[in-house]
């Protein structure tokens, strides 16, 4: 199967080095999707051999950055997408777990819940883990999925379930419109435990949405917009 791995980024300079080299051991196609960086990131990947990028002018957001990965991986015919992210919160040891897994689901989420006792780590910024769980139940009682992570960046799909999918939203909510579009599309889903690591607990969502009444908000909308859509209103990423 021929598979893309791709790493949005914004402002990544320090780590994003040593996330490749590691992933460079499975013998993947690396796609890196730079946000407007500022702090030299995109200098760190012109040093890199064997990985294609994409550069944003200026930051457009982190569901605009899976967006561009999910349409490189259609133009480019890959059968399959991982996504991961390059900060150190997602281990690229853990990158072959979705490739076993995807051959049979249409999505593989990671999660950072399924082991019970990653919920009671004191590392876990309080007001991110109860905004996740509230939107995890949300989207449980709306879809019977029965997640458990709602909001993790670890994933692998199938391009051809992408292809079904119109995704638009560009900010972080991105992934619970792709939830919706999912669960209408009838996908095979799957969860499967992945490392809970937190190196920023104090990372910045940037403006309003650092206020987490105000980013719980958001993402209620994008929900209540999503179930208000066609199903059969499917165009191509």
């Amino acid at each position: 199967m021929n598979t893309l791995i791709a790493l949005p980024a914004f402002n990544e300079k320090k780590d994003i080095g040593l996330i490749i080299s590691q992933i460079k051991k499975y013998d993947l196609d690396i796609l890196v999707i730079d946000d407007g960086s500022t702090d030299g990131t995109q200098e760190q990947l012109s040093k890199i051999d064997d990985i294609n990028t994409i550069a944003h002018e200026e930051n457009l957001g982190y569901g605009q950055t899976i967006v561009d990965a999910f349409k490189y991986g259609i133009s480019n015919n890959y059968d399959n997408i991982v996504t991961m992210d390059c900060d150190g919160q997602h281990t690229p040891d853990e990158v072959q777990v979705f490739l076993t897994q995807i051959a049979n689901y249409d999505i593989v989420s990671g999660s950072r819940y399924l082991i019970e006792d990653n919920k009671h780590d004191p590392n876990i910024p309080p007001d991110r883990y109860a905004i996740n769980m509230e939107i995890t139940r949300t989207l449980n009682k709306i879809t019977k999925l029965n997640l458990t992570d709602a909001f993790c960046g670890f994933k692998a799909y199938k391009i051809g379930a992408l292809k079904e999918m119109k995704l638009t939203e560009n900010g972080y909510g991105m992934p619970l419109q792709l939830w919706i579009q999912a669960w209408k599309l009838e996908l095979r889903i799957k969860e499967v435990p992945v490392k809970l690591i937190y190196n920023n607990a104090s990372r910045s969502f940037s403006g309003e949405l650092d206020e987490p009444a105000i980013r719980l908000s958001y993402y209620k909308e994008i929900i209540k917009r999503e179930m208000n859509k066609d199903a059969r209103n499917r165009v191509t990423v």
